[in-house]
């Protein structure tokens, strides 16, 4: 598993170098509240200084994406949803708030994560707390059978040797996805009235990226999706949509 290329960890050094485990103990634990300002509301977030698995801090992309959805809206309302890379899960948090959507945050399986999200969910009012699956990419996922219709997440490409393993936890949750009776008659009543669905396909992975890597480490992951029979669409202000390809 990759770990952040730098820590907060490094700042509480040794002489030589190294650090002592009473010290790491003590930046592994040191959390802080803090307001956030999100569309048409703030919200009090735990951040913790450091994260071995970097789910630790609020990174701006979240706050662009959580723009760009607010002017999405209607393409999102209604939709089951799942995040992937959670972190903090602020964005979830704040979408369940202000479009009071169905939304599971998932991230690492670590239990400090699990604990931090259901902490800041209480903090912000909502209980009870949003429902959370403890997932590392590329693992059998925990449930067999997904029904989530909408998969979203911001900034979680940072880490190249992770990409083929998002990418098959990605395209089972895409693949797998099986629309309800209910959602079927709905299609079926559209479709004979002349009416289109506007917005996202269904199931359609949203992803917001904001963060810098190289050219060649974004076209390793957007080539790896086309490889594994997704198809990848630009929406705009580095927003992307992602979606099984359609078979003839």
């Amino acid at each position: 598993m990759d770990f952040a290329i730098f820590s907060p960890s490094s700042l509480f050094a040794d002489n030589d170098g190294s650090s002592t485990d009473e010290e790491m103990m003590e930046t592994h634990q040191s959390s802080a509240e803090r307001r956030h300002q999100f569309p048409g509301m703030e919200l009090l977030i735990r951040e913790f200084s450091f994260h071995e698995l970097n789910a630790n801090l609020l990174w701006p992309g979240t706050f662009s994406f959580a723009e760009w959805l607010l002017q999405h809206r209607s393409w999102v309302e209604g939709r089951r949803t799942i995040e992937l890379g959670s972190g903090t899960g602020a964005l979830a948090i704040f979408l369940r708030k202000s479009f009071q959507l169905d939304i599971t945050t998932s991230d690492y399986d670590d239990q400090e994560i699990a604990e931090n999200i259901a902490h800041n969910c209480r903090v912000n009012g909502i209980s009870p707390v949003l429902p959370h699956i403890k997932h590392s990419w590329g693992d059998a996922f925990p449930s067999a059978d997904p029904d989530w219709d909408l998969v979203i997440a911001s900034d979680i490409l940072l880490y190249v040797k992770q990409y083929a393993n998002l990418i098959k936890t990605l395209s089972f949750l895409l693949k797998s996805y099986k629309p309800k009776l209910n959602e079927l008659v709905s299609l079926r009543n559209n479709e004979q009235n002349g009416e289109t669905r506007l917005g996202l396909p269904c199931p359609a992975f949203l992803m917001s990226w904001r963060r810098r890597i190289g050219k060649e480490d974004e076209s390793l992951f957007f080539n790896g999706c086309e490889n594994a029979g997704l198809e990848v669409q630009h929406l705009g202000s580095r927003v992307y949509c992602i979606k099984p390809r359609e078979t003839t």
